[in-house]
């Protein structure tokens, strides 16, 4: 059962300014909690709970992927009515079942983040709140860098996308556990924290010891090029607009403009997508795109034939007819 003590007036006014900072709230929005029964996420629920009071409805997402998963999601369920002073807080079990398999971490993301908006948008939830908080951050951005990830990468996960809002960027992993602790809560234990198969479990381990990490300075950088990415997508907003047009074919003068080659590929990343919004490619592949481009080429990649020159034309390659 949730504690009757109150929180900390402090705490709960430091959450609420994070949130609104974040956030254009009303007075009257709904706010709705993503809840997994963990300490992250109980606490969150917890402070949103003494923050707005009557305003607030949980989420817990049942992903079907362990043996326990139906169970905590009841727990929360069951917390959620036995909130202090005998205010209940609405709860749903948003059940995903058949998730596609290979890369089930990224498929369950996607998953649960469209079951959320569903249920907010049934609810009449103005705002979804998740429970990252630092340490998860530098988890994301340090695999990120690992992973030669570029700007919009190494901005971690964002504060705030549409009306998802993490206000808990700024707390530490350590704060949010004693928070439930002096709450009396014994939270969900998910094992894969501390599955070694998973490379942020394994991470988790390694920077356990590494005291000399300043989480809340890695979140702060993280917020910068966070800035910096959208300053380069205003950019290349403006650069579309005048010189990339879609008559048939998706076409960009590049003759007419001289732009760096982040601002480049993305332009043509955007190309892309208006023909095959399924082909995204990142990294190596792309840069190879426009470098073949840049020499007047042609590459096709994925369901795109791309042609290079003083005018880029993408259009989507044939079809290719059955055989035998």
């Amino acid at each position: 059962m949730l504690t009757q003590n109150a929180l900390p007036e402090a705490l709960v006014r430091r959450f609420a300014d994070d949130f609104h900072r974040l956030s254009t709230a009303e007075p009257q929005d709904r706010i709705g909690i993503a809840v997994s029964g963990g300490p992250d996420s109980m606490a969150l629920l917890l402070l949103a709970a003494a923050a707005f009071p009557g305003r607030i409805e949980a989420a817990t997402v049942d992903h079907k992927l362990r043996d326990r998963s139906s169970d905590e999601a009841m727990f929360v369920a069951d917390l959620c009515t036995s909130l202090c002073a005998g205010r209940s807080i609405p709860h749903a079990i948003l059940t995903l079942d058949g998730l596609p398999r290979g890369n089930v971490s990224a498929a369950a993301r996607v998953a649960r983040y469209a079951a959320l908006d569903g249920w907010a948008d049934a609810r009449g939830i103005d705002w979804i709140l998740t429970a990252h908080h630092a340490d998860d951050q530098v988890e994301t951005v340090i695999m990120r860098l690992n992973r030669g990830a570029g700007v919009a990468g190494l901005s971690g996960v964002r504060a705030r996308h549409g009306r998802v809002v993490r206000p808990l960027l700024g707390w530490r992993r350590s704060e949010l556990v004693g928070l439930c602790a002096d709450a009396g809560i014994m939270p969900v234990d998910d094992p894969t924290n501390r599955d070694n198969r998973y490379d942020r479990a394994r991470l988790r381990r390694s920077l356990a010891s590494a005291d000399w990490i300043n989480p809340l300075a890695v979140v702060e950088s993280a917020g910068v090029l966070a800035d910096a990415d959208a300053a380069i997508e205003w950019v290349v907003d403006a650069l579309e607009a005048r010189h990339v047009t879609h008559q048939g074919d998706v076409s960009f003068d590049r003759h007419v403009t001289d732009c760096p080659n982040e601002i480049l590929r993305r332009l043509v990343l955007r190309c892309l997508r208006h023909v095959d919004p399924e082909c995204a490619p990142r990294g190596v592949p792309l840069s190879r795109l426009v470098v073949t481009l840049e020499s007047g080429g042609t590459s096709t990649i994925g369901a795109v034939i791309a042609r290079g020159g003083p005018k880029w034309v993408f259009r989507r390659a044939p079809t290719r007819r059955p055989t035998g």
